[in-house]
């Protein structure tokens, strides 16, 4: 006897002015664990996660402005900032009626999520964070020295320099740097993510973006109360090649997380690839063992 697998369905809903394009499956009424990518990907690197975990909960992942197919009004002068994505996020899971959730953070994803925390403690059941940083330890070198000279001059020449790493071989390198097995990694997760993201205007969006992300760092100290204040359970399952968010900023959580576990999967960046198994199973023992979903 077969098991039906629950079916991803996908939709577009109006989230502070932002068509927000999501994926969900999983039972109206179940418990809700929301997941959020990171640059440069989408809601697509959790195609095979997401019916791993409806089977229990309702699963929703949304693509943040200026990636996947969350399109934005010309009108609405969308400035890309961390602060705009996380209030459209807000905007987002208003829209949806989701008051209450367990959250899956990931690269972008994370300040999305911590900066939304801030303001609505409450919301957050849990935190699942696979290489989603807020702590200096976790910021690799020599990745990040380019991008902090952005930060520290906001010159056009530093910009420029970043362009790089948003073109196809660093978009690869992101997917198989770390991995034990690149060629397991199917190809299209990269391709898609580098053709959306060389539509027009969009790489200028990702480098306001590189220029906005200092903005969290100086954040990571309230991230960091945020973390001790409310006793959010964490588990931290984290790709332990990974050359951005590096080991270390996974187990820094162990200086503010009361109920911390701490995995490890042998990969790199997009640890999530061709483990989603391992990660459901992970995330489902840890709810149930922490009850996070306790009535």
């Amino acid at each position: 006897m077969t098991t039906t697998q629950p079916v991803t369905k996908v939709a577009t809903i109006k989230a502070d002015g932002v068509d927000v394009f999501y994926r969900t499956a999983g039972p109206a009424d179940a418990p809700t664990v929301i997941l959020l990518h990171g640059f440069p990907s989408s809601s697509h690197m959790f195609r095979n996660l997401i019916p791993l975990l409806a089977t229990r909960y309702r699963v929703v992942a949304p693509d943040l402005p200026g990636f996947g197919f969350t399109t934005v009004p010309a009108e609405r002068n969308y400035a890309y900032t961390f602060a705009n994505l996380a209030q459209t996020f807000g905007a987002f899971v208003d829209a949806l009626s989701l008051s209450r959730f367990a959250i899956y953070i990931f690269d972008y994803g994370a300040p999305t999520g911590f900066r939304f925390a801030l303001s609505r403690p409450d919301a957050i059941a849990a935190i699942i964070s696979q290489n989603g940083n807020a702590y200096d330890e976790g910021l690799g070198q020599p990745f990040w020295s380019q991008i902090e000279k952005l930060w520290a001059s906001g010159a056009q020449s530093d910009r420029d320099a970043l362009r790089p790493l948003l073109e196809l071989p660093a978009t690869q390198w992101q997917y198989q740097n770390g991995h034990p097995q690149p060629e397991s990694i199917q190809p299209e997760a990269f391709y898609l993510d580098q053709a959306l993201m060389d539509r027009p205007g969009n790489k200028e969006i990702q480098l306001d973006l590189f220029h906005d992300y200092g903005s969290n760092v100086k954040l990571y100290p309230q991230f960091q109360e945020y973390l001790r204040s409310s006793r959010v359970p964490v588990l931290a399952a984290w790709g332990k090649q990974d050359e951005i968010f590096v080991a270390p900023g996974s187990e820094a959580f162990r200086k503010d997380v009361a109920k911390l576990e701490t995995r490890w999967l042998d990969a790199g960046h997009f640890a999530l690839e061709i483990n989603e198994e391992q990660m459901a199973e992970w995330i489902i023992e840890f709810f149930d063992k922490h009850q996070v979903f306790a009535a």
